[in-house]
């Protein structure tokens, strides 16, 4: 019995969140209709526009959502760190637990971006480009070269590669990752390599900008 109680410490929005975001993910927008959604969450098709108006409204809360609690998170990290590679640490362990727990909604990014409507693409863009922008700033703080004149672009190329080795996690391990098992690592083990990753790729920007710059 505990187990079917579990569902019920989500709001009933929450439910819903989920299981578009896990159908939306397994077979795409345009492949799931608003009755698969209602029966994965146990009322009608109709009953869900008592929380939202319809497949648009959900997809454009996961995506608007996500891109939202992404910057906010990201701002709290970097602003609670003690010092600059406190706060780029504090980033990239923040962005790692997101591409190994949202699974979905990485996925859904990348595949269903195009159905949002124009106005909220656009604050999905503007939301992105300011937690890239945030990124940016830390790692400039965080390795010096990559503060200096010219050196600006690397730090961006730097953070968006970065963004590309984390979020094609997903994608190249499938769905055993969720549970916590990828080529023998633990979740906590891929976590670390991931992070230990992001952290060389940086380091490694910031020496080929010195090599550059001196």
């Amino acid at each position: 019995m505990l187990n079917a109680q579990v569902p019920s410490a989500l709001s009933r929005r929450d439910q819903i969140r989920k299981e578009a975001a896990r159908l939306f993910a397994a077979r795409g927008f345009l492949g799931v209709g608003v009755d698969e959604i209602g029966k994965a969450v146990g009322i009608s098709g109709p009953g869900l526009y008592r929380h939202f108006s319809g497949k648009d409204a959900m997809l454009a809360d996961l995506l608007v959502g996500i891109s939202e609690r992404l910057l906010e998170e990201g701002r709290r990290r970097a602003g609670d760190a003690p010092d600059a590679l406190g706060a780029l640490d504090a980033l990239i362990g923040g962005h790692v637990d997101f591409a190994l727990d949202d699974r979905d909604l990485i996925i859904l990014h990348d595949r269903e971006l195009l159905h949002l409507k124009e106005e909220d693409r656009r604050r999905v863009r503007r939301l992105q480009r300011g937690y890239v922008e945030l990124w940016v700033d830390v790692v400039r703080q965080a390795f010096p070269a990559l503060a200096e004149d010219g050196a600006e672009q690397t730090a961006r190329a730097a953070v968006h590669a970065v963004f590309g080795l984390l979020n094609s996690t997903p994608h190249s391990a499938g769905p055993q990752l969720a549970q916590g098992e990828r080529s023998g690592l633990s979740r906590d083990g891929m976590a670390a390599l991931l992070h230990s990753l992001a952290l060389g790729a940086f380091a490694a920007a910031a020496g080929g900008a010195a090599d550059v710059t001196g």
